[in-house]
């Protein structure tokens, strides 16, 4: 026998037969940082401190939101405003792989009875039209890095150049390695922490 139509309303959520009061919903901050603590076990350090500081940095129209009012309408007009403001199509999609665990988690919990995420249109470039081919994406050549490397003039900036080559670290890593981190012994450095947002994690 088919159920009715699961609804959220202003007196409680329903997930299969649990009913949970709309006075005990969490808010989307709340949410958030419960899915992080659970999160921090499971994740390298540098991809959970990029999912912390997407939360908060990314969602200041959701975070005192209960977790049942985002709508697959209100997540649209965040892309669409993002979008506006010129971030760059990468880092939209990023943000909402962030948010789509967060409102699974939810959904998981019993706050949600669906991810609203996984209905509303995701964004695409400008200039996407079906079947376009992605941008190469080009390497440079041994050439080409040794004329770049000798191109730049300062000592530290080209240590951290020559590091982000030979390493293939990320931005945030290259930036919070600490001297205590290189194993002089073993010719090896550990990446203990990243730095996002002006911000240690």
């Amino acid at each position: 026998m088919l159920r009715p139509p699961i609804s959220t309303g202003p007196v409680a959520t329903r997930l299969r037969d649990i009913y949970i009061e709309e006075s005990r919903i969490p808010t989307f901050r709340q949410v958030a940082a419960s899915w992080l603590e659970h999160k921090k076990a499971s994740l390298r350090f540098s991809t959970w401190s990029v999912y912390e500081g997407h939360t908060k940095n990314h969602f200041p129209e959701f975070l005192d939101l209960k977790i049942n009012r985002i709508t697959p309408a209100m997540i649209e007009r965040f892309i669409g405003s993002r979008q506006a403001e010129g971030k760059p199509i990468n880092t939209v999609r990023k943000v909402l792989v962030t948010l789509s665990q967060i409102l699974r988690y939810a959904a998981r919990h019993g706050y949600l009875t669906y991810n609203p995420l996984s209905i509303a249109e995701r964004p695409r470039p400008p200039q996407e039209t079906e079947g376009a081919d992605a941008p190469e994406i080009r390497v440079l050549s041994p050439k080409e890095i040794s004329d770049f490397l000798a191109a730049v003039k300062d000592q530290k900036y080209r240590t951290l150049f020559m590091l982000a080559i030979m390493s293939g670290a990320r931005q945030g890593e290259l930036f919070g390695l600490k001297w205590s981190d290189i194993d002089w012994t073993a010719n090896q450095i550990r990446v203990e922490r990243t730095f996002n947002n002006q911000a240690w994690y």
